[in-house]
């Protein structure tokens, strides 16, 4: 089966400090991949990568039928090209980024209608619906600052499914959440796992990280060092730096 994502020699500097050293990746579709690993490892880097949210040093980014080749003798394809790349590629963030001067309807609607020229009609429709996959069908009509951090982050992944990607990318979604605000989070992700939806998400949630997926990638200092299924990564990693990472959260999973 061809994958849905394939990265290729991906690599990223900044300021000539390699944030990603080559590094290769491949997701099936309606694949679940966590990617974990220490803190600034290049995890969040190595996502932003996928929708060309980061520009790679080299590399090769495919996301279904959408090639894109970066390096020195590459030219950097024209914005409309990009977008059509981005628009296969929902992306949750750690902060909610929600338009503060527009209704949770609104931010939903503000994808189908600014960027695919949906009618307003439509778009509210597809928005509503959203809303109630997400359990907030009740709070369209509130701003943003009017409603918790979970529910900002649950109009924020409304958002993301309204521009009906192929993928979904979150990054570290639950981070900047308080503890009693994980959960809801989390179950909204778990619901999109549950329904076959290719994703991708960085996290510290360990315990989720071995529940909901697939296959786990674990990074350090910009490199993939070891991946496999859940069980196998959770259960008997063979790489020592993996071994010492999953050690400090071994009473989480």
């Amino acid at each position: 089966m061809k994958p849905m994502i394939e990265l290729t020699n991906i690599v990223k500097s900044y300021g000539g400090l390699p944030a990603l050293r080559g590094v290769n990746l491949q997701v099936a579709p309606g694949e679940v991949r966590a990617i974990i690993g220490p803190s600034g490892c290049g995890k969040s880097t190595l996502l932003r990568c996928v929708n060309i949210l980061e520009t790679p040093d080299s590399g090769t980014v495919r996301v279904d039928d959408e090639v894109i080749t970066f390096g020195t003798t590459a030219k950097l394809p024209p914005a409309n090209v990009i977008e059509k790349h981005r628009a296969k590629t929902g992306m949750v963030f750690q902060q909610f980024d929600l338009f503060p001067h527009m209704t949770v309807l609104q931010n939903v609607m503000a994808g189908p209608v600014l960027v695919k020229g949906m009618p307003k009609a439509q778009a509210k429709s597809l928005a509503i619906s959203l809303l109630a996959k997400v359990g907030l069908e009740n709070k369209q009509d509130q701003y943003p600052r009017n409603i918790s951090g979970g529910q900002a982050q649950r109009v924020a992944i409304a958002r993301a499914l309204a521009m009906e990607p192929r993928v979904i990318l979150f990054d570290e979604a639950t981070s900047a959440l308080d503890p009693e605000l994980v959960e809801e989070v989390l179950k909204v992700m778990q619901s999109l796992a549950d329904e076959g939806r290719t994703m991708i998400f960085v996290t510290h949630e360990m315990g989720f990280a071995r529940k909901v997926a697939h296959r786990v990638t674990f990074m350090d200092a910009g490199q993939v060092v070891e991946e496999g299924t859940a069980e196998a990564i959770f259960t008997n990693p063979q790489n020592e730096r993996t071994q010492a990472f999953l050690s400090h959260f071994q009473k989480t999973f």
